[in-house]
């Protein structure tokens, strides 16, 4: 099997094999898993889901080397900006290079819409990497007007300004853009001057990555800034998707799932939001790294936190069939290979 080289290797082809030194790193190690995705702690009673390996079809990923990644990136800093996804691989990313180094002395700072982790000096080795996460759910800017909350689908500027500044950007968008009712993020969208209670969300979605394309093509210096795309993350609310031809299963989403599926491909529908997504990143100057996550967390049926996550109530757990988180992911769990694979295309 080759060690992944990019050319020859498709990273995002292949299927999930059984590997007992999975994870990489325990729950109760990591300072900083929020409790929505810490479903050990949560009292998730089943453990395989933790002890699977990503496989490329036709070579070998590497394995995340915490102590490697602060050495080649001493100094540096790594952004993700997005909605909650991001927010889970940021997550994930500071509790596989703490795990490597769990001496090192680490500072942090919580806010809205930015939250910062550095990891400064371990044993005399001074790092000083900064692992940030910017929340933007639509990665466009939402102003306030009237006291109503506008998406301005051609404006990004307001959130851009923080962004500038990193060497490794990794940005993700997706499940806000068909959110409604109590969940919608915004009151109405403006576009070209023009403010709409509502639009086709698609529509919406590629004049917003448009937008942002057109913003790193024209503000990010390629040569020193690395950009990355996160795929759409898929979410498994329909176990039809995944149980084609069983009339038996009773199941109404991903409660109780514990494997995952076999094989390379997904039986379920592929988000439309893809197409955009790769329409959009093909039409750049300079196209970002599509990190095309989504059929290999199609995949993924049994990680996410189902009722097993903090955000739910003693009644809400009772009741998975309504209440089951199935769309984030348990920490450790898939977001971690999100940043083996993250970590193989920075590297190798």
């Amino acid at each position: 099997m080759l060690q992944a080289n990019q050319s020859t290797c498709a990273l995002f082809v292949g299927t999930w094999v059984r590997d007992d030194t999975y994870p990489m790193y325990q729950s109760p190690e990591c300072p900083i898993i929020d409790s929505e995705f810490n479903c050990q702690m949560n009292g998730r009673p089943d453990s395989d889901y933790l002890k699977y390996r990503w496989q490329p079809l036709n070579c070998q990923l590497p394995r995340f080397n915490g102590l490697e990644f602060l050495v080649k990136m001493k100094g540096k800093t790594v952004m993700f900006v997005g909605d909650s996804l991001g927010l889970n691989q940021w997550e994930s990313l500071i509790c596989m290079i703490h795990a490597a180094a769990p001496r090192t002395r680490t500072h942090m700072t919580r806010g809205d819409p930015l939250s910062t982790f550095k990891f400064l000096v371990s044993l005399r080795l001074d790092y000083g990497i900064s692992v940030s996460f910017y929340r933007a759910p639509y990665l466009v800017d939402i102003d306030v007007v009237h006291g109503k909350r506008v998406l301005k689908l051609e404006d990004i500027s307001g959130n851009g300004k923080s962004w500038l500044n990193a060497d490794v950007l990794s940005f993700n968008t997706g499940h806000w853009w068909s959110h409604e009712g109590s969940l919608q993020g915004w009151d109405y969208m403006e576009s070209m001057g023009t403010y709409y209670q509502d639009m086709d969300r698609l529509v919406a979605l590629e004049k917003g990555l448009r937008t942002w394309a057109n913003w790193v093509d024209n503000n990010i210096d390629r040569s020193k800034t690395r950009v990355f795309f996160q795929s759409i993350s898929p979410t498994h609310y329909n176990p039809s998707e995944w149980s084609a031809g069983s009339t038996s299963s009773t199941a109404k989403n991903c409660y109780g799932e514990t494997a995952p599926m076999s094989g390379t491909t997904y039986p379920g529908a592929y988000p439309d939001q893809m197409r955009v997504v790769d329409a959009v990143i093909r039409d750049m100057h300079s196209p970002a790294y599509l990190l095309d996550i989504t059929m290999l967390s199609e995949l993924r049926k049994d990680g996410h936190p189902s009722i097993y996550s903090g955000d739910l109530n003693p009644k809400q757990k009772a009741n998975p069939d309504r209440s089951a988180d199935c769309s984030h992911w348990c920490l450790p769990g898939l977001p971690d290979t999100w940043n083996q694979l993250l970590y193989t295309a920075l590297f190798y």
